[in-house]
């Protein structure tokens, strides 16, 4: 109750898995209670009705049953507010909704905004809206206008309606006149002093866990010379940082938090609400606690990385009460904060991906919050519901290449233009019908031609045919490539009986299907296609808490392509599904008659829920063998002799696993010196089944070049500047789609089938029929080993 099943329960949002919470609201520790699927078995009146019962009795079992699964999703929250007011401790619910004016709300905050205005409605209560607004260096009117307006859009569902707070928009800075007299009232109970340690032995003297903290040499002066200085400090008479007030608590608490923390420091600069009336600022444990006092709050809902200032806050509001500046006692309640895979929602974390130019700014669509220029309600719309409302997408269809090759066809009488219909959306006849029109030259994707096709491959091959989606079938007679050898145009005949689906009497029905645009009428356009930020489930995790080091270098990548002619429409925030591509929005900020910019929401196929399935290697069946492989830049940290066996060695290779490096058992013995490989990069086969080697399990597979009439291997070694962890591509193949594992017969047939075609052409680049292997430092080459095969 009070809180939206999206933002608790496990699932995925963008590719991200929203991870249990630790300490569920809802009763337990694994998320909602759910009724039982299955027959049901309830007690009616002292018996237990089963099966195929009376009607009536069957009835009431549901209900009782539905009673139960109700009363088992009300969270702790709930009963302790209903203890509360059955009671009589409170006769009403007043919560508080408090964010920091210094970034934008993401998807963090809506749980916590959905919990505090959720149970305050369920028990007839109210929220405030309060700004904790003590830190004026990082604070702006933006963040505050923006906040306001994502508050109403997740309480009302509108940015239009009513305000859903409790009166006026209230900010911790409404109280600094008490703040600072409280502060002064600690002073004469002699319970704080001013102190003039510098911030590094401030430090110095807190200790540490495992060490208790030293009293400052400031501690014990007179607290009418504390009194005086910090009214002084009022007056501006000292430097910033040069002193600030201190609580005087127990520096030798267990919970560092009780070690005289910091109330006031000397801070000039000017405050959004106060302007520059105040060169002394609270610190937020203090004024947090005392607001919530001033304001009669009855129950301070905040996440569990408070509940270690749990103590600080009742000692704050206890010490306080006695002065009768404030009248309440609130307490507080952690609840578990929302977590989400491959992702960060500290606002410290975001705030840091944004200046330090790792994401375009707050409205970076990889950006998990929702600012008013963009992030995910704008710029990137609907990623959480629309593959799951698939035929209702609110966006039509269109057609765009995003890799394109010109296709020519040469039999076309000159200057002749057709127009074929296809519905705007295949599920939804009300919105009409498009024009698309066609001509005697167009552009296909690169994926959908293949020189040298797998078994199974439908599309166009060299003297091959396929249908041009709703207009002809083309029969391809020549491959032009440029000097580098990449093929750039395609002259191919059409068949003119075979317009619109139609199939010549007598003629083979044609399997495969590709979509194109005209050259003539298609309409370029810059696509970006998003992944994930991070290429670790919990960022930083591996890395002593450096989470900029799991940054996933793919999580964006640009293209220019050209779309029909209907897209030239969609009006900046709209959306559209590019046919085998996904779904997209018009960039609400960059996009523009004449320079179209369109942002991925989310895939067609999202090869993230398929790994997570089972049965994912069916869900992959359609996809180019090469892409299914997940073949990673590596490090090898170490390698030696395997104990039993002289011809293999076995190495430790960093992969950019969570877990840590793999073992992998190599035969290389006979050809690199065992000296030679500590150190050196790497390409690795990562998702082959694990398997023994003479009693030690590999979990992966080096990659080499081989000689076999010269004898020489060698290793298939990434660029310079490739980053370890870092997915191989295939040049003009899409993103790499890898199964979790090659584990059943037909999936391990998937790396026999791409070894027979994997080799270095004669530069020496390695390269899958003819497209070659690259990392974002370029491509992997050797220049010993031209035309052999890799392994």
């Amino acid at each position: 109750r009070g809180l939206s099943a999206a933002f608790v329960t496990p699932g995925v949002y963008q590719g991200m898995k929203l991870r249990a919470m630790t300490q569920s609201p809802f009763g337990g520790s694994k998320g909602f209670a759910a009724p039982s699927r299955g027959r049901m078995l309830a007690p009616i009146g002292g018996l237990q009705m089963r099966g195929k019962g009376n009607k009536a009795a069957k009835e009431a079992a549901k209900e009782a049953a539905a009673e139960e699964a109700k009363a088992a999703r009300i969270h702790f929250i709930s009963n302790m507010i209903k203890d509360d007011l059955e009671s009589g401790k409170h006769e009403n619910v007043l919560t508080r909704f408090p964010p920091e004016p210094n970034g934008y709300l993401h998807l963090g905050h809506a749980k916590s905004v959905n919990l505090n205005y959720g149970v305050a409605k369920e028990f007839g209560g109210v929220t405030n809206m309060r700004f904790d607004d003590t830190n004026p260096v990082k604070e702006d009117q933006e963040y505050v206008d923006s906040i306001k307006e994502d508050v109403r859009w997740l309480v009302s569902g509108s940015t239009d309606g009513p305000d859903p707070w409790n009166g006026e928009v209230r900010h911790a800075s409404d109280y600094f006149e008490t703040f600072y007299e409280a502060a002064k009232y600690l002073i004469n109970q002699d319970l704080a002093y001013v102190e003039e340690l510098s911030a590094e032995e401030m430090k110095e003297y807190r200790g540490s866990l495992k060490q208790p903290g030293r009293n400052s040499p400031h501690r014990d002066r007179p607290k009418e010379e504390s009194l005086d200085l910090f009214e002084r400090m009022r007056a501006g008479e000292f430097e910033d940082g040069s002193m600030c007030l201190r609580a005087k608590i127990d520096m030798s608490s267990p919970n560092l938090n009780m070690r005289d923390p910091a109330l006031y420091r000397i801070r000039r600069a000017t405050h959004v609400m106060t302007g520059d009336k105040w060169c002394i600022y609270p610190m937020y444990d203090y004024a947090h606690c005392l607001s919530d006092a001033l304001e009669g709050i009855t129950h301070s809902l905040c996440t569990l990385e408070f509940e270690d200032h749990r103590p600080l806050y009742d000692w704050f509001v206890d010490k306080v009460l006695d002065s009768g500046l404030i009248e309440a006692r609130p307490r507080q309640t952690e609840f578990s904060r929302l977590n989400l895979q491959y992702t960060v929602l500290s606002k410290r974390k975001l705030i840091q991906l944004v200046e330090d130019k790792h994401v375009n700014g707050w409205s970076d669509p990889r950006m998990p919050n929702r600012d008013q220029q963009g992030g995910q309600q704008h710029r990137h719309v609907g990623a959480r519901g629309l593959r799951a409302r698939g035929a209702r997408a609110v966006g039509p269809a269109a057609f765009a290449v995003l890799d394109p090759i010109k296709l020519t066809i040469t039999n076309w009488p000159e200057g002749k233009v057709e127009e074929f219909e296809a519905d705007a959306h295949p599920k939804r006849p009300e919105l009409g019908v498009r024009k698309i029109p066609f001509s005697g030259s167009v552009y296909i994707d690169a994926e959908d031609f293949n020189e040298e096709p797998p078994k199974g491959y439908f599309r166009l091959t060299p003297g091959g045919q396929a249908r041009l989606r709703f207009a002809y079938v083309v029969t391809c007679d020549e491959v032009v490539k440029d000097k580098d050898g990449k093929v750039v145009e395609l002259k191919c005949t059409y068949d003119p009986d075979t317009r619109a689906g139609a199939t010549p009497e007598g003629a083979k029905k044609v399997k495969g299907i590709i979509q194109w645009v005209s050259e003539e009428h298609g309409v370029p356009c810059e696509v970006r296609l998003y992944d994930r930020l991070f290429k670790a489930a919990s960022p930083g995790a591996e890395h002593d808490g450096d989470f900029l080091k799991d940054i996933n270098p793919d999580s964006v990548r640009v293209v220019r392509g050209l779309a029909e002619p209907s897209v030239a429409g969609v009006a900046p925030g709209g959306h559209v599904q590019f046919e085998r591509v996904g779904y997209f929005c018009a960039d609400a900020e960059d996009s523009k008659e004449g320079g179209l910019v369109f942002n991925r929401v989310v895939p067609l196929r999202d090869t993230w829920d398929q790994q997570q399935q089972k049965g994912g290697a069916a869900a992959q069946a359609d996809v180019d063998p090469v892409l299914r492989l997940d073949i990673r830049v590596g490090k090898i940290l170490s390698a030696e002799k395997h104990p039993d066996a002289d011809s293999l060695y076995v190495e430790k290779i960093d992969l950019g696993d969570e877990s840590g490096p793999r073992t992998i058992v190599s035969g290389l013995a006979n050809y690199i010196p065992l000296e030679e490989l500590e150190g050196r990069a790497c390409t690795v086969l990562c998702n082959l089944k694990p398997v023994k080697m003479r009693g030690i399990v590999s979990e992966g597979m080096v990659l080499c070049g081989s000689d076999d009439d010269a004898g020489v291997v060698e290793l298939l070694e990434p660029p310079e500047g490739a980053e370890v962890g870092e997915r191989v591509r295939v040049e003009g193949r899409g993103d790499p789609q890898p199964d979790e594992v090659l584990k059943s017969k037909t999936q391990q047939k998937v790396w026999t089938t791409v070894a027979e075609e994997l080799k270095t052409d004669g530069e020496g680049a390695a390269a899958f029929q003819g497209d070659s292997l690259t990392t974002s430092a370029g491509k992997l080459t050797w220049k010993a080993l031209k035309g052999k095969p890799i392994s």
